[in-house]
């Protein structure tokens, strides 16, 4: 018997175990569920305060041109690790002058040993501005920005790194980070954080404190990342813009809020990667129709090695897990750059290298609170069977603020092929905890108003078949949503093997340990076959291991 195989059979054991001492836990097989709605604790306060500018965790604290808001992302594989930070201050004001990002090299010298960074890579810097040439409002040019990718790493592995200039002693302190496990059927990270629309709040805090406990190998964040548009560019904030703020001659943002958030979550993203997509938040229209411009500078992405022109839409591997980043705020139909590359990226998948296939994108398709009911049907409308034909596994959403998962769905109807949808975004941000639902007595929404301004078309017709046939709601919670609950919190997802997963969602207000709602995710693909794709004549064992030793 090989190593592997030996290797393998252990993890069984264990798993199993695990299973029997834990025998209590349900599995996707005892489903579908009857639905759960929690009802609401009343003393539960769902609004949120943002943390104050000059809240010690938030300021900066560096000199000079050295390195901070340092952060960690994943390539598309195992093998490579993107380092970003920012140096410099930025400068907001009306006559404001951007720094020059030649003005600082961007080095990061990285080794296996921390007494010997034998290894140097160099990568490109950046600077990007948010104009509002209006009277009274103020510019903002940020600090220079810095991405570098680290290729040739051996998987599971620690690494430690240092980044900034040496040429002129600003470096980082010494740093370190553990590169993915080798894709493979018996491969994954231990612990995958999930969670959404996070913000900078008291709140967030709280969820960021719970997810440093579980020591997660990776960080999903489902968009909606800083809130910085709930702000003036004077700094005055607001938990709902639109009603604080009605006639301002463009919607403001005060992008010091992303400085601020890069600070805050340096001590664990300068450790542990994380993967985002953009949500509405993020979009900060400027009047020369520029959008995303923080966001897509301030982030690395594995936009070209995974085949992707845009930082919208991306793809990359997480062990034996290939996960999809998709954008609901830009193009997504048949015809679109983005549905083209899907095809493309889906049909390269080989299910016995990766068996767990993830997709995550902002907006839900399927939410049963009256926030952003049916929002993005045209997006479901577009991309659902292609995801379904495709098999995936499990969809991450947020834009919601609550936390909802769904029985295994398609089309609004249970089926056991189907994906496990889950809501994520109660993560911590200013704006209220989404409370109501749609099904309940006088709640359900005009379709007109449901389409969201920035995601173009009209889907949101009244169901033609079901329970709901003839109406926009379901009159009692629909028997897809197997679970939902108004509280913040965020989700643990930890991939046993290539069937079984073990999906655990965190309330804030409990102990680190303790699991507001929790399941096993079990994958059939003897039930739920998936047309594979293999491009090389070799068997998945032999492939993984020429795909490891190439990198060396």
């Amino acid at each position: 018997m090989g190593l592997k195989n030996s290797i393998f059979l252990i993890e069984l054991i264990i798993f199993l175990g695990i299973v029997i001492v834990q025998g209590h836990i349900k599995t996707t097989l005892d489903g579908p569920f009857t639905p759960v709605t929690i009802p609401l604790d009343e003393t539960f306060r769902g609004n949120a305060i943002d943390l104050p500018d000059d809240d010690p965790r938030v300021v900066r604290i560096v000199n000079g041109w050295s390195p901070e808001q340092i952060s960690l992302s994943l390539s598309s594989s195992f093998d490579s690790v993107w380092v970003s930070w920012v140096t410099g201050e930025y400068q907001i004001g009306k006559n404001i002058k951007p720094l020059n990002p030649k003005s600082v090299a961007s080095v990061v010298r990285y080794g296996e040993m921390n007494s010997s960074l034998n290894h140097e890579a160099k990568g490109d810097s950046l600077i990007y501005s948010q104009l509002y040439p209006y009277e009274g409002l103020r510019n903002y040019t940020s600090g220079i920005i810095h991405h570098v990718r680290l290729t040739g790493l051996n998987p599971d592995t620690i690494y430690y790194y240092q980044c900034g200039d040496p040429s002129i002693e600003a470096m980082s302190k010494l740093l370190s980070f553990k590169t993915m496990p080798v894709s493979g059927p018996t491969s994954y990270p231990k612990k995958i954080a999930v969670l959404g629309d996070l913000g900078l709040t008291y709140n967030s805090t709280s969820t960021i404190d719970h997810i440093k406990s579980h020591s997660p190998d990776l960080v999903v964040l489902v968009g909606d990342v800083t809130y910085a548009n709930l702000y003036l560019t004077n700094g005055t904030g607001s938990d709902c813009y639109s009603c604080s703020f009605p006639d301002t001659p463009i919607h403001e943002t005060y992008q010091p809020r992303w400085d601020y958030w890069g600070r805050y979550m340096q001590p664990l993203l300068s450790k542990v990667p994380i993967m985002v997509v953009e949500g509405n938040h993020e979009i900060e229209e400027q009047v020369d129709n520029k959008t995303f411009e923080a966001y897509s500078s301030r982030f690395a992405f594995p936009s070209e090695e995974s085949g992707s022109k845009s930082t919208f839409y991306y793809s990359f591997d997480a062990g034996g897990i290939h996960f999809v980043m998709l954008g609901a705020y830009t193009a997504y139909d048949k015809s679109a750059d983005q549905y083209k590359w899907l095809e493309s990226d889906l049909a390269k998948v080989n299910r016995k290298v990766t068996p767990w296939l993830v997709a995550v994108w902002h907006p839900p398709w399927y939410s049963t609170y009256v926030a952003h009911y049916r929002e993005v049907e045209c997006m479901r409308v577009e991309m659902e069977e292609l995801l379904y034909k495709s098999g995936v596994d499990i969809v991450f959403n947020g834009h919601v603020h609550a936390y909802e998962r769904s029985n295994r769905v398609y089309n609004y109807t249970l089926d056991p092929c189907g994906p496990i949808h889950v809501t994520i975004g109660d993560g911590g941000n200013r704006e209220k905890m989404a409370t109501s639902h749609a099904d309940e007595p006088g709640n359900c929404p005009e379709p007109s108003t449901t389409p969201d301004e920035f995601i173009p078309g009209f889907c949101a017709y009244n169901f033609t078949s079901g329970p709901a046939a003839g109406k926009f709601c379901w009159e009692k919670q629909p028997e897809y949503s197997a679970y939902r609950e108004s509280s913040f919190g965020h989700g643990i997802l930890e991939v046993k093997n290539d069937t079984h997963a073990l999906w655990t969602w965190h309330r804030n207000q409990d102990m680190y340990y303790e699991a507001g709602d929790q399941i096993y995710i079990v994958r059939q693909p003897e039930k739920c076959p998936v047309e594979e794709t293999q491009p090389e004549n070799c068997p998945v064992e032999e492939k993984v291991t020429k795909l490891w030793d190439s990198s060396r």
